[in-house]
């Protein structure tokens, strides 16, 4: 996906929508709304009434949660 320009320049990605976060954790939008009704999602935004984002961070946390999710459960 081509990051946006302004004035020639790129800026950096801020947040994902559901959607892109999907598409760049390679998981469905179904499976998704499983793990957010497990408490398994990522954090989320909403801007005023719109769209909910999950920002980097967020999204950044969600993976070291659930890398560690599958390790304890690895072992047990």
């Amino acid at each position: 996906m081509a990051r946006p320009e302004v004035t020639g320049r790129k800026i950096e990605r801020a947040a994902y929508t559901i959607s892109e976060f999907c598409d760049a954790h390679r998981i469905s939008r179904a499976h998704y709304y499983n793990l957010k009704k497990l408490g398994q999602g990522p954090d989320e935004a909403r801007a005023g009434d719109r769209t909910i984002i999950i920002t980097i961070e967020a999204a950044a946390r969600w993976r070291r949660q659930r890398t560690i999710a599958s390790r304890k459960a690895a072992t047990a």
